[in-house]
């Protein structure tokens, strides 16, 4: 007798490392750092910001970052729709605080529109939806090194006045934390960049791994200061309903909105792929430094948010498929020739 399996559905793909966060939010819940704790888990915290950063920058190739640049419309359109369109959205979704969103649930809101695209899903779903995946590639590594130095600007621009806790000294912190090591990684590029493309994989666990504990570090810090006691179920469902409507704008936007500019289907799909997308990868280490205690409450809408997105998008970029095969029809085999027949004599 065969034994039957549980799976999740195809069209639902929960990521696994959303549950590994999720895991780590509930260790933070449990088992709190605090005191020495907290701050050796801070120092290490902050060493794995700058590790990361140090791989990123180790790892872009300026050589395709410059090849790219030929389908420059396409790009500016992705930079557009993620550090202009996004951070609007965001913006007009001030009148819902307080009402619907806390202050520190907003903040967090806000800064998710400002974190860049991200690049591995963008290209996996270019891909499965059989668009551009080398413009995708492209604009996915412009946002990302896009995103180091004008999040921070953007950041300090317009949640100044949020409560996000933003000031000079957390701009020095960026630049110390994530701009020096990201340059540093492309100074040493030339040397390492073998070693790391060899690794490949046992270095995406550091990258992960970091990230962990960075959220393990930030919930925790908000667990001991209390700041969750300020975030009740029916504004977790009033972010998630706002979340939703962000999403589908931006996804209406960047497809239709690129159809008006002219782009063919294979570059709207990257464009719709790259530009409704935010980088839980970038926008954690990001948090960290910028909300410090209150990195808890503020990284939770960017963490509901990158699950959302991947489980929208892949329906979308299945579906994209499914129109490329039934849209285009198959070659068909040329008629048959009639050849008459040779006349009596």
């Amino acid at each position: 007798m065969s034994r039957r399996t549980l799976h999740l559905p195809s069209w639902l793909p929960v990521d696994p490392y959303i549950l590994a966060l999720l895991g780590t939010v509930g260790l933070a819940a449990l088992l709190p750092a605090s005191g020495a704790a907290a701050d050796i888990a801070g120092g290490a915290s902050t060493g794995a910001v700058a590790l990361l950063f140090f791989l990123y920058g180790a790892r872009l190739s300026t050589r395709e970052a410059v090849d790219g640049l030929r389908h420059w419309r396409l790009h500016l359109t992705v930079l557009g729709a993620t550090f202009l369109a996004f951070p609007l959205l965001g913006l007009a979704a001030r009148s819902l605080e307080p009402l619907a969103l806390t202050p520190q649930l907003y903040s967090g809101l806000l800064f998710l529109c400002l974190v860049p695209s991200t690049v591995q899903s963008s290209i996996a779903f270019t891909s499965i939806a059989r668009g551009n995946v080398p413009a995708a590639i492209c604009a996915g590594s412009f946002s990302s090194l896009a995103g180091i130095v004008l999040t921070p600007l953007l950041a300090a621009l317009l949640l100044g006045g949020t409560g996000g806790g933003f000031s000079a000294d957390s701009l020095l912190k960026i630049v110390l934390q994530l701009l020096v090591p990201f340059l540093a990684g492309q100074l040493l590029r030339r040397w390492i960049g073998g070693f790391l493309l060899r690794h490949k994989k046992a270095l995406g666990h550091v990258d992960r791994g970091s990230i962990l504990l960075v959220v393990y570090t930030a919930f925790s810090e908000g667990m001991v200061a209390g700041v969750w006691h300020r975030v009740t179920p029916l504004r977790l469902g009033a972010l998630l309903l706002v979340e939703a409507l962000l999403l589908a704008a931006m996804l209406a936007l960047t497809w239709y909105g690129a159809k008006r500019l002219g782009f063919g289907r294979e570059d709207r799909i990257a464009i719709q792929f790259a530009g409704s997308k935010k980088s839980l990868a970038a926008g954690l280490p990001m948090a960290s430094v910028l909300f410090g205690a209150q990195a808890s409450v503020a990284v939770l809408p960017l963490m509901l948010f990158h699950q959302m997105q991947l489980m929208v998008c892949a329906v979308i970029a299945k579906r994209r498929a499914r129109d490329a095969v039934t849209g285009v029809p198959f070659p068909q085999p040329a008629p048959a020739r009639t050849v008459a027949a040779p006349r009596a004599p």
